[in-house]
Formats: structure tokens, sequence, C-alpha cells
């Protein structure tokens, strides 16, 4: 090779632009001799370690060589180098091994079909001919470059450049200088010549922020100790078990002494004790995957496989998941696949061109958000959210996803206006791409993961949005009622004067109320942006808003559905909720809040032991009317059945005027206990109801043979159960 061979591939080294440093450094037979070129820009001077031989510089260049015979030098040889100060370091040349990458990995990955891709793509502690380091990875197609930068190498885009695997679009490099818990990105020189530094989409921690580099993680010395729940999670019929959830936003459910975040391992303890005295089955956690910006409170993500640094590191994460789990406590992720954020570090734009999202923002961006839209029909991109989702199932054990924003995904249209956006193939507005990943994801994670869930929460009239993938549904296992809620909060909001105007917002839903798979939400979308607290959406003096919240809660309880409650919700905080500060938990030491408290309390505890109140939540046979027409006074009455025949009997007054000597009719006669009246002066209520049983009579009464007399207290809530 002669000089001008040498140094026009050495310049492109030195300024970073080299598309493939193997060609360069490293060990290379010329002629029947061996060269082994490094790139040293802060070393004096360098040597081979075995056989210990001088490295000299290449005059007026950071490079330094040697030459000798073929066999003088071992496939896999250590450099030694110093600075003028002795600083300096001895490490295996990372330009001296082959490629690690496994060619079926990236193969795989190309398809869409790589499961566990996180395990390749990334920084991972590898083996390579014996010699500890780790291993890089990253997907970065139209890239003219990549390095890795980091501690190891003085954030220096020149020394470390990653081998091209080929048309893949795959970039790997194993560094046996780099060591767990040492910080990095990767630096990348678009086409264009523009150079970014990106953080590592498949990073497993990030720094806290405001720092937000990504960190190489150990791999994990947690011990699981969960496997009786996991088996149980397994074989348990979820459709007809109990399901109450207590959505969670971990840094202001409670704080420490000082105001400041609380460990994952603090926050299991606290949660754990709290959630069995409350008695939730459930926890779901507002986003814990990485994010930059508090107040988006987890929902624009950036590290889509990095429990957040806030409260500490992952396996910090896998106690808490753990030690909840040996309490009995299931646990929902909120997962976000339908858009990201747009900070420079992150994802957007990631190789210089629309990589991740589309470059149409008609398609490809969320302008109410200020996000983008991933790219749901590229293979890799599809690819990174499946193995997300399988790596929080998978590697934490979570019992469920939360997907968000799912109408976003199923709508080209969503939120934008006539002409702002792209219709599909044949014409319409469905986003067919979202639709098959979607359905590709319910599919792969209820056959791997048996028992877990996929939640959805879709606002609109998409049709089968928890029904199986084969039936033609997206297969998720259930879906917000968006509808129910609104209509039940624009009821509540009502001054009970006119609330019989508007009986059909209690009676509407129940025509679709078995049309899909339904959880009742009342979430921290209710509860922020001037909407105000739970409180104060009921109507009345201060006595019938807590009155009208323990019917509500009720309410919710008894109908078809899983149910949801956000933090704060159920012990009735006075103020809106702030992501900044923790919940106010000393309104628990005032009556009327503590009432809120043991009501939910004990709602749960009759959802979870009566099965009329659980069993059969998605099916009609479940729920049956006793008296819907009632507007004039505003009383709801029905009955909730098992599958085992059993039932019990709910009747609602939502104003407050009592109502004494209110028939209804029954299926069966006999004695009837009071189980829960909301009106209970236990809870904070009048103490006005029934005396704790009552009896029927022979009088029919709307189509039954046997009736009841009832006293409803108002704006109370009565459960009642036949005593057999």
């Amino acid at each position: 090779m002669n000089k001008k061979q040498i140094q026009e591939p050495l310049q492109r080294i030195a300024e970073a632009r080299h598309h493939d440093p193997f060609e360069v450094l490293g060990r290379h037979i010329q002629d029947g001799q061996a060269v082994v070129r490094a790139f040293l820009p802060r070393a004096q001077q360098a040597r081979i370690v075995e056989p210990d031989l001088p490295l000299e510089r290449i005059p007026g260049t950071d490079f330094f060589e040697w030459h000798g015979a073929a066999d003088a030098v071992p496939d896999r040889y250590q450099i030694s180098w110093s600075d003028d100060f002795d600083h300096g370091a001895t490490h295996y040349d990372p330009y001296c091994f082959p490629p690690q990458v496994e060619e079926f990995d990236i193969y795989l990955f190309t398809q869409g079909r790589h499961w566990h891709i996180y395990r390749v793509l990334g920084a991972h502690p590898h083996h390579a001919d014996s010699v500890e380091g780790i291993l890089f990875a990253v997907w970065a197609p139209n890239a003219d470059r990549v390095s890795v930068v980091g501690d190891f190498n003085g954030w220096d885009g020149r020394v470390n450049p990653m081998r091209s695997c080929g048309g893949s679009g795959v970039w790997e490099l194993f560094l046996p200088q780099a060591k767990a818990d040492t910080f990095y990105r990767f630096e990348i020189r678009s086409k264009g010549g523009e150079v970014l530094t990106k953080n590592d989409p498949y990073a497993h921690l990030f720094q806290k922020r405001p720092a937000n580099a990504g960190v190489v993680t150990a791999a994990s010395s947690h011990i699981w100790e969960d496997q009786q729940w996991m088996n149980d999670r397994a074989e348990a019929s979820w459709q007809h078990a109990p399901l109450s959830i207590y959505e969670v936003h971990l840094g202001s459910w409670q704080r420490d002494e000082e105001g400041g975040f609380l460990n994952y391992r603090e926050i299991a303890h606290r949660l754990a004790d709290y959630i069995r005295e409350t008695g939730f089955t459930h926890i779901e956690l507002l986003p814990i995957t990485e994010h930059p910006f508090d107040r988006s409170w987890g929902y624009q993500t950036t590290g889509y496989f990095a429990p957040t640094s806030r409260f500490g590191s992952p396996d910090d994460f896998r106690y808490f998941v753990d030690y909840l789990h040996r309490q009995g406590i299931g646990i929902i992720l909120d997962w976000v696949p339908a858009h990201f954020p747009k900070d420079e570090h992150a994802l957007a734009r990631f190789d210089g061109t629309a990589l991740y999202e589309h470059e149409d923002p008609r398609k490809g961006e969320h302008r109410d958000w200020g996000t983008l839209i991933f790219n749901f029909g590229r293979n890799e991109v599809k690819n990174f959210l499946l193995s997300s989702a399988l790596f929080w199932l998978e590697e934490f054990h979570l019992d469920g996803l939360r997907v968000d924003a799912v109408a976003s995904m199923l709508y080209l249209d969503y939120s934008r206006e006539p002409g702002d956006w792209v219709p599909n193939e044949y014409g319409g507005r469905e986003n067919l791409e979202a639709v098959e990943f979607l359905r590709h994801l319910n599919s792969v994670t209820h056959d791997q993961y048996p028992g877990t869930l996929v939640i959805a929460e879709e606002s609109t009239a998409w049709p089968q949005v928890s029904r199986p993938t084969w039936l033609g549904g997206l297969g998720f296992s259930m879906k917000w009622n968006m509808g129910w809620m609104h209509d039940t909060l624009s009821y509540m909001e009502n001054d009970p004067v006119f609330r019989h105007f508007h009986h059909d917002r209690l009676t509407f839903g129940l025509l679709y109320s078995f049309t899909e798979n339904f959880v009742l939400p009342f979430s921290h979308d209710e509860v922020v942006h001037g909407k105000g607290s739970m409180l104060d959406k009921m109507s009345g003096d201060p006595w019938q808003r807590f009155a009208s919240l323990r019917l509500l809660y009720s309410y919710m309880f008894c109908y078809p559905g899983k149910k949801l409650l956000f933090m704060g919700n159920e012990f009735a905080q006075g103020r809106e909720w702030n992501e900044a500060a923790q919940l106010d938990w000393n309104l628990l030491e005032r009556s009327q809040h503590q009432g809120v408290s043991l009501l939910v309390t004990e709602l749960n505890r009759l959802h979870r032991e009566l099965k009329p109140l659980h069993d059969l939540d998605f099916e009609d046979g479940g729920f049956e009317w006793i008296d819907c027409h009632d507007a004039s006074q505003s009383v709801l009455s029905f009955l909730r059945w098992a599958r085992d025949g059993s039932f019990v009997v709910v009747a609602l007054n939502f104003t407050p005027v009592p109502r004494e000597h209110y028939r209804i009719g029954l299926p069966k006669a006999g004695a009837y206990k009071e189980l829960l009246n909301s009106d209970s002066a236990f809870y904070g209520g009048s103490n006005m109801g029934n005396a704790g049983l009552v009896t029927t009579d022979p009088t029919e009464w709307m189509g039954q043979a046997q009736s009841m007399e009832l006293t409803l207290p108002p704006l109370g809530a009565l459960i009642l159960q036949h005593q057999g």
C-alpha cells in the first residue's frame, strides 16, 4: 500500500468520517507481514503488551503502528498507552475482534420478529474469546459513521468508531475497556455530514435528570421470590376475578421529609402497606419509563427500556415489583407507544433522518402534544416497540400494560383538520399499520405471558378493541370505558333538582356495556388542567358533595366492569393533583375524608369477596335491571349475578331527598341483609337506612312475584344480599 493509500483512510479516521474503521485499525496482514495500527489521540507512547513490542507514532498524527512477522502478535492483543502525565490505560484493542452480533439476530430484527432484541442492541456485558467487556450495538441505517463515546474515551467520537453490519443498518463495537456504571452515548455522522449525539434507544438506565446520558448496566443481581404469584397468575381466569386498580404517580404519592423522591425500595413497603389496608388488587403506575421532564408525568418517554433513575436503579425497581407480588398485589405499567418527544438527545431524527417517525408531518407529528408518531410500517420500529413491551413483562415481571392514547394510533386523521392527513391505501382514515402492530403486540404478549393484561385507553367507537384477533378484534384484554366515565361525571355535576332531566346518562351505558371488556376509570386525567378534584365535581354544599362522592364510588363498584381510581380520589383529595408535591395525607385526619376512605376500603372488600360484584363483569348475564325508569325520583335499582346463581341487590338514590317505603321487585323471597349503606355514620353520612335487615312480602312488583320496601338514604347507595 503506497503512502497516498495509507494517508487518505487515516485522515478519514482522524476526522471521524470513516464508514469502516476495521479497514484501517487493528491487526492486518500485508504481503506476509503483520501491521497493528491504533488511533490514540491522548497517548504520547504506546506498546503491545504481549509480546512487548513498541508502537511507533506515525509522524504528525495520533496513529501508532507496529510492523513485523505475521505470527509475532496474537489475534487478540492488549495495548498499553500513557501520556506525559503518566496517565493511561491497558486494554485489549477493540479492533482486533471479529463481529460479535449474530447474523440471525440481525435478520430477525430486520423482519420485525426479534422479541428480545433489547438483549442484542444497546450496551451489554459481553465475553469475546474469554475477554470481558461491553458490547455496544445500535440501529442507524442512514448514518455515515457511528461512534461510541463515554467516560472511557473522553467523549471523543474519533476514538471508537463502530463496525457497520452491512445493509441491516446495525452498528456494533466490543469495548473491553468499558465497564458497568460508566456513562455513554452514540455519536452519529449523517450522510449529509451533520454530527449528532444521541442516547441509546435500548439503554437500561440513564443519569438522573437533568443529566441524561446512558449508563452501562451490569447483569441484574436480583433474585426473584415471586414464583408463586407468577404461577397463580398464569392459571387464573382474570375475566372472572376481582380487579380494582389504584393508579399511582410514584413521584407525588409520598415523598421524604425534605420533599425529595423516595427510592423504589422505600416506596414498595409504604405502598404495599397502604394497598393491603385499602384493599385494591392492583396498582397502575403512570409511566416510569425514563423521561426528561417531570411535568410530562412520564408520557413523553425517552427511555423505552429503562425505569426512571429518579427512584433508583433497575434492580431497585425489580425489588419493588417482587415485594408487591409477595404481598399479593399486581402491577400494571402505563406504556406509551403512540408518540415520543422531540428532544435532541433521543429518538427524533435519530440518524439525521426520520428514522423512528414519518418524514411527512401529516403522518409523523402530533401537533397537539408537540410529539412525533412512530412509523408503524417499518419492521425495525415495530420490533423496537414490541420488544419494549415484552421487556417490562419479562425482565420486571409486570402483570400488564395500559397502552396510552390508542385512539391516536388507530386514526390517521386523529385531531387533524381536513387536508392535514394522508389516507391509507384504500382511501380510509384507519391507520392499518398501527392496527397490525397492535394485533401482533396483543397476540404475542398473551401467548408468551399468560395471565398478563394489555389494556387500551381508547375513547372512540372502534369495534372489538377487546375481542380476540382471530375474531377480527384488536386483541386487548380490556378497554377503558371513557363514555361511561364522561356520562357519569356529567350527571353528577348537575344539581340534583335537575338530574331527572339527565337520567339517561346513567342508563345509556348498559346498552353497550358488554360489547367490550371494560375498565371503569376515574383517572389522573379527570383531576388536572383546571378540572378540579373529584370532590369539586360533585354539586351542592359540602355535606352533599361528600355524600355524592360516596354514592358515585358505590355506583362504580356495583356497575359491570373492572375498577380504577387515581391516587387521592380514595380519600377525596380536596385540590387538583400536583405532580410536584405529595398527596394531602393530612386530610385523613378529618372525618369526612376519612369516611370516604373507609367506604372505598369496604367497597374493595365487597368487590373481592362477593362473586356477583366481579364474576360476570363482561357478560350480560351478570346484570339485570330492577328499575331503570324512575327518572322523576332519580333512583336506580338493579341486580348483579354470579355464575353460581348468587346475586346482590343495588339501590341508588341520586337526590338529597330520603325515599321511605320505596318498593322494589325481587326474584327471591326472604330476608335481605344490608351489606353496605354509603350514608352510614361510619362513613360520615346521616345514618338513614334499614336497620340492617329487610324482608320481602308477596306483593307483585316490577314483574316480580316478591318485593320489599326500602328506605333509600339521601344521596345514598345500598347493597343488599339474600340470606339463604
